[in-house]
């Protein structure tokens, strides 16, 4: 399969866990900032635009 010389070793539980842990923390991550700041990212606004604060302070 691998060739003559190459047998790797199987991940352990461990390892194989941290793996999908970790992937799954990235994915959460990346849904975040892009429920966050998807509009600015895809053009759809600027990112300097808040047009929900307006402060009033002279």
């Amino acid at each position: 399969m691998a060739g003559p010389g190459f047998h790797p070793h199987a991940p352990s539980l461990l390892h194989r866990g941290l793996a999908k842990t970790l992937g799954a923390g990235m994915w959460f991550f990346i849904f975040y900032r892009a429920r966050q700041d998807g509009a600015a990212l895809l053009g759809l606004r600027h990112p300097w635009d808040h047009g929900d604060h307006h402060d009033e302070h002279h």
